[in-house]
Parts: structure tokens; sequence; C-alpha cells
């Protein structure tokens, strides 16, 4: 770890105090912000050193025999020829090797820095950093309704993720706001994420001058030189797989990687239909997509950050649909875990994902096998852990406070196992002695506040209460503590110069050009 990240990871932790050690075993509350994540438990891996083996051979095979196509952009051919790599009209054959000579320029781990340097996280090695649900259309509000999404939702997903204890990014599509034309809410978005919060953020890759407006805001906040010059956004780049890296994906990783800002090389796999079916045959793909998408972020400029990510689902072979939660996509996410970290490059993958239509027990199984997958694999950025809903078609409130209640658990699981002399707890054992009980010993009084995880939305007292209060189900509960955070929300400071700025390049990008829907 570089001197930077030493000094942001350990002032950081500094700067959160006894609050936030309370929040890691009460599920904290709006503000109560807990640190990233770094974990104090090991990786699960699938695969031995033989089948690590065999699926980059056969990743290599396919760089070489079949290739990735580049489409529509000849400045990312013309540079893969000149890098050595046999191009056929869109279509780039990769030498044995090539691609891996060129990451040896890419960081394994770097600070992803937040307005609010408190807040800035580290990316690789034992940390995992959990950010909200990225690009629904729609939204299940909190009266029930599920709709188009509007930027007042996308607004109150902002405040969510800014006031949710356990998440440590802002993220970025939370929700799509269909109510601003389509060349103009990438504005509202990003200044969205720096207004309304101080977390990272993340930025537009719908095209590369939408790339190139998330700099330049990036740039009145943090200053030019700051950001050519450190991460200040992390952006998601996916392959169009399969074995496809289209020409908007393309433009973006350009603006992106040249500003020296990180980019998540992300395979977006359903697997039977975007790859084989198999999960060694889905795992050789994906590592030979990231490996071309990866590769060509060090041909713009060596030394930019870049992530191997995966978003992994299998499909139902009935109905086309995708599911999640299934043990194939969980085998793909471990085995892809290890490949990154033999690459020497931090891991995306997993969330909070589910097929249901509303958060109910198939959305709390699903989304908690893919949740617990996520983090024994060793997941460096965790999109989507808190608010996927409907195959990630929905962006819902209920579910986004169920989910960040859960991140809790996560982060406490990941402190491992505790093994001070208090954690012994000799002195409780002699005191408490054969056939009595430890509720009112020394040991337990001393330690009850902070010695489980508590959370703020299971029901754990009788039945004849919980009657008595309403009889209320989990998702109910979840509607009032939503309502009542965004109730409490109040925004970061924001120096009024920097807010002025940013609302004037605003009103003059959208100025020069007419409305478009499409």
């Amino acid at each position: 770890m570089d001197q930077t990240n030493e000094q942001a990871e350990g002032g950081g932790r500094r700067g959160r105090g006894a609050a936030a050690r309370r929040a890691s075993r009460t599920g904290g509350g709006p503000g109560a912000s807990l640190p990233y994540i770094t974990r104090k438990i090991r990786e699960y891996e699938v695969l031995d050193e033989e089948g690590l083996q065999l699926i980059e051979r056969n990743a290599d095979l396919i760089l070489e025999e079949i290739g990735i196509e580049f489409r529509d952009d000849a400045e990312a051919l013309a540079l893969w020829k000149e890098a050595g790599a046999d191009v056929r009209g869109e279509r780039v054959h990769f030498p044995k090797g090539l691609c891996r000579e060129l990451l040896k320029t890419a960081p394994s781990n770097f600070t992803w820095h937040a307005r609010n340097p408190e807040r800035s996280v580290h990316i690789g090695g034992k940390a995992t950093v959990f950010a909200p649900v990225y690009g629904p259309p729609f939204v299940r509000d909190l009266e029930g309704v599920r709709r188009y999404a509007t930027i007042e939702d996308f607004n109150n997903f902002v405040k969510l993720a800014y006031m949710a204890p356990s998440m440590h990014s802002s993220g970025g599509t939370v929700c799509e706001p269909v109510d601003i034309p389509v060349n103009k809410r990438h504005l509202d978005m990003v200044y969205s994420h720096i207004k309304y919060s101080d977390k990272p953020f993340m930025g537009s890759v719908t095209a590369p001058e939408r790339a190139e407006d998330t700099i330049a805001m990036a740039k009145l906040v943090f200053g030019d030189d700051f950001v050519e010059n450190n991460c200040v956004t992390l952006n998601l780049i996916n392959a169009n797989s399969p074995m496809v890296f289209d020409e908007t994906m393309v433009g973006a990783l350009k603006v992106y990687a040249r500003h020296n800002q990180a980019t998540v090389i992300s395979p977006f796999i359903l697997s039977g239909a975007m790859s084989p079916v198999t999960v060694t045959g889905t795992l050789t793909q994906i590592l030979a997509e990231v490996l071309a998408g990866a590769a060509f972020t060090q041909l713009i400029r060596k030394g930019a950050p870049v992530l191997f990510g995966t978003f992994a689902a299998s499909i139902s072979m009935q109905s086309g649909a995708p599911t999640f939660g299934t043990p194939e996509p969980s085998l793909v996410s471990y085995g892809a875990a290890q490949l990154a970290r033999r690459l020497g490059l931090p891991f995306r993958t997993g969330g909070s994902l589910c097929g249901s239509k509303v958060p109910d027990a198939q959305a709390a199984h699903e989304s908690a096998n893919t949740i617990n997958m996520t983090l024994l694999a060793g997941t460096n950025f965790v999109l989507h852990a808190a608010g996927w809903l409907e195959g990630g078609l929905v962006s819902s409130y209920e579910k986004f406070m169920i989910d960040q209640d859960q991140l809790g658990m996560m982060q406490k699981m990941a402190e491992g196992v505790d093994l001070s002399e208090n954690a012994q707890a000799l002195d409780a054992i002699r005191e408490v002695g054969p056939g009595s009980h430890y509720l009112g010993c020394a040991h337990t009084q001393a330690n009850f506040q902070t010695a489980f995880y508590r959370s703020a939305l299971a029901d754990n007292n009788s039945y004849e209460q919980w009657e008595v209060e309403g009889a209320k189900r989990i998702e109910q509960r979840a509607n009032a503590l939503c309502r009542s955070w965004l109730d409490q929300y109040e925004a970061p400071a924001l120096d009024p110069a920097i807010d002025e700025a940013l609302l004037a390049y605003i009103k003059q990008k959208k100025d020069s050009m007419p409305d478009a829907f499409t």
C-alpha cells in the first residue's frame, strides 16, 4: 500500500470513533457512518491450481484464436495494432501474454477519494466497499407503487446511501430519472451525488461526452491537478458479452482512463445466453473479456486504476429470465475472484441480487445467498449492495432498507474472531462455573451493549408483543424506517462557491443542446 493509501485508511478510521464502533453492533442509524471493511476472514476458494491454470490457458486460446471485437472505434484498433495485436477488421487477436504484460502497470490497490476525506475508501487487498443498486428504470415507492423513476427518487436514494452506516459509496445510477431528458439527466445525477452526499461516487458512462462532463464537474469539486493524479470517480464499463466492446463503452473507458479515473471492466453475463451454460466455460470467457478490456486501459494511460469485474447470473432454461441466488453464479464469482487476485487486480462482483417482484421471502433468500458469497469471495467493490429488486429493473425503497441492515451484519462478519483477553472470557467462565448462567456475571454486564449485532429491522420479541405493536411484517417496518430517515436527512456541507460553479456548468451545458428523450 502506498503512502497515500495508508494515510487515507488510517485517517479515515481515526475519524469515526466510538459512534462507528457502536454502529457496527447495533445496525447503526442515519449518520453513524462505518469505515469501509478490512476483512479479517479468509477468502473462500473453489478452484485449485490445476483448475486455475486450465481456465487461464483456455482464455489465452480465446484471445489468440477467436479474438475480441472493439466496434466502431478506429483509435482503439490502431492502439492495439501498435501494441502488437493482430487486428482483422474490428476483431483483435492477442498474442499470448500481451494483455498480462500490459496489466503490469495497473495498480493492485488505490484510494477512491471522497470530497470529505474521512469518507475516502481503499480499493483492493483486504478492503470491501459497498455501493447501492445501479441502473433500474423503475422504482417501487413507499406507497407500494411500481412506476418509472424520477429525479426525486434518485435524490432520495442518494440521501439514503449517505445515511446508511454500512454503505461506503454513494453509487452511480441508483435509478434512471426518466423525467429528465436522456442527454441531460447525467448532469443532474452527478450533481445529486456531490450535493446530497460526501461519499465517493460513480460517473456517467452512457456516452463519452457525458463521461467528460463527469470529469469536468469532479474538477470543480477537487481541482484539476488532484483529479489528474488521484481517483475521484469509479466507472462501470460493461463488456457486451460475448466478446464485444461497443463504441459507447470504449468511448467512456478512454475518457476515464485518460484522466486517471478507475474503470470496472465487467462482462455482463447471463449464463446460457451470453456465455456457455457451464461454470468453467463462463469463467474462461469472463477472463478473456476482462483481460482485453483491462489491458486496453493501460494503452490509454499506464497506471490508470482498473478493476476485474463480473456480473454473473444464470437463466431459466424454461422462460429465459435471469435467476439469482443460485449455485452456479456463486461458483463463477468465487472463481473469478481467484483469477483477479492472480492478476493483481481489485475485484468487483455480487450485491444483494434477486428476481423477486417484491421484498418477500424469495428476495431475502436470493439476496442473502448472493451477499454472503460476495463477502466470502473477497470482493473489493460491491455494486447493487442494497435496493435491487425484480432482476435489476426496480430500485425499491423498502428493499434498500432491509439490505443495508444486512450489510451491517456483513461488516461484523468480516471482523472475524476476536482473540483478545476480553474475548477469551476466562474470567466469566471462572465466575460462573458449572451449572449456572452468564446473564448476570461481570463480563456479560461489561460487554452486553456491544456483544452481538442488533438489527434495526428484525423483530425478535414475543408473538404477543409483536401482535400488540401491529403485527407488522419487515417490509412495513422498513417502510417506516425509510420515511424516518428521509425526514431526518441533513445535507453534508458543500462550499457555496463550488455549488454555484456546478450549477453554472450544468446550466451552460443544458442550454447548449435541445432536449432529447431517446
